[in-house]
């Protein structure tokens, strides 16, 4: 392929750009060669007035309400009840289950995401569904069932005798999968889970070696009654902690509400962060520091959170990253954010030894962006460039994806 390339770096938050750029992708998928075209290139430009750039990585998102989206039903805890709840009950139905999981993909596509850190629902037939919709996309993911038997209406809660060996089912099923597919130990959060259930999702973690995801300190009344429901423990992050949940292979969704000493120990146990900007705007839920993540060389990925992000659209989040951090009075710039939204997100994710950058010996994960017309006929300067790319919404739309230097399948089709 030849273009413009985008190329995020390997040890920071820098993006090279080659403005004629040639990237050769081997019969496996694989990137074999990358750099400027030579003069006497016989390969006309793959699709003019594009843009090409890794793929972009959510790392976090909530299959189950892709379709009450943009629901402003509340706060958190008043949402979670009046939306998201009776949706996600509907979700014992297979059928349903299984339709929603070909739109979701299909939105993922639409919005130039190859790989994503995905919550299920808490019913394994759901989550088997959405498996096998991935599966047929040819997309990447770390996935897992929803963890929860408290705290909800009792069609979604699954009691640890119940969920642990489904959960073990979907590991021997789909864990590593093609290569492409990851089961994730997925507690919701901490009210919605028993001591029981918690000590039994990090027993399976150790048991398969398996990544772990869940939210923590995103909405100060959900910090308050999970003071209330675990007492024998310091706090939030103590919780986990002390359950076995925190670690290396943990990755931990919104972090709004941490003093230094919670980021400190956050750091000290090497977790990952997705930060998820827009649904913390939408839910009126605060804004997380991105400066006091990157202060402590946290691995940082950004998030949509559909459905409470109103958007599948990672570069829509990396714009509302850069507003939070101009409401704390943070300084982070378009380049900086474009490469949270695919190098970061992909060393979140452990897998920034496959994606996240235009490398040789990396997966083609690809996106190619249309950029506006008037930057088409001549190189626009660096800064102007990422700024079209994040913060330009109607402009610039996703031109073309492949994942391993394939165009992903369509559906039920495929």
């Amino acid at each position: 392929m030849r273009g413009r390339l985008l190329c995020p770096a390997d040890d920071g938050r820098s993006v090279a750009v080659i403005d004629d750029g040639l990237l050769e992708i081997g019969p496996r998928g694989r990137i074999t060669a990358v750099g400027p075209a030579p003069a006497d290139c016989p390969l006309a430009e793959t699709r003019p007035g594009a843009v090409w750039l890794p793929a972009f990585v959510d790392t976090h998102i909530h299959f189950p309400q892709t379709r009450v989206l943009g629901s402003a039903t509340g706060p958190l805890l008043d949402w979670l009840q009046r939306s998201v709840f009776p949706e996600e009950a509907r979700f014992v139905e297979r059928a349903y289950a299984e339709a929603v999981a070909d739109e979701f993909c299909a939105a993922l596509v639409a919005a130039g995401t190859t790989t994503a850190a995905i919550y299920s629902a808490s019913d394994p037939g759901a989550t088997d569904a959405l498996f096998a919709a991935l599966d047929r996309w040819g997309l990447r993911a770390r996935a897992g069932l929803t963890l929860m038997d408290r705290g909800a209406p009792p069609v979604l809660c699954v009691p640890a005798e119940r969920a642990l060996p489904a959960a073990e089912a979907l590991v021997e099923r789909w864990h590593g999968h093609d290569d492409r597919l990851f089961f994730c130990v997925t507690p919701r959060f901490a009210l919605s889970c028993t001591p029981k259930l918690l000590a039994g999702a990090a027993a399976l973690a150790e048991r398969h070696d398996l990544w772990i995801q869940t939210h923590i300190s995103e909405n100060r009344a959900e910090i308050e009654a999970t003071r209330a429901a675990f007492p024998a423990h310091a706090d939030y992050l103590a919780v986990y902690a002390d359950h076995g949940l925190a670690g290396a292979r943990t990755l931990l969704a919104h972090c709004i509400h941490l003093d230094d000493g919670g980021w400190d120990r956050l750091a000290e146990h090497g977790c990952a962060v997705a930060h998820c900007p827009d649904s913390n705007f939408f839910l009126g839920s605060g804004q997380m520091s991105l400066a006091a993540a990157v202060k402590r060389r946290l691995r940082v990925g950004l998030g949509t959170d559909v459905g409470a992000g109103r958007s599948f659209s990672v570069p829509r989040i990396a714009a509302a990253a850069y507003d939070t951090a101009r409401l704390l009075d943070d300084t982070q710039s378009a380049e900086a954010l474009l490469w949270h939204a695919t190098a970061g997100g992909a060393r979140a994710m452990g897998l920034d030894d496959r994606i996240g950058r235009l490398a040789v010996g990396l997966d083609a994960d690809l996106v190619a962006i249309d950029l506006p017309a008037h930057m088409k006929e001549r190189a626009p300067e660096r800064g102007a460039l990422f700024d079209a790319l994040l913060f330009r919404h109607d402009a610039g739309p996703v031109g073309a994806v492949y994942v391993r230097g394939r165009v992903p399948a369509s559906g039920r089709s495929a």
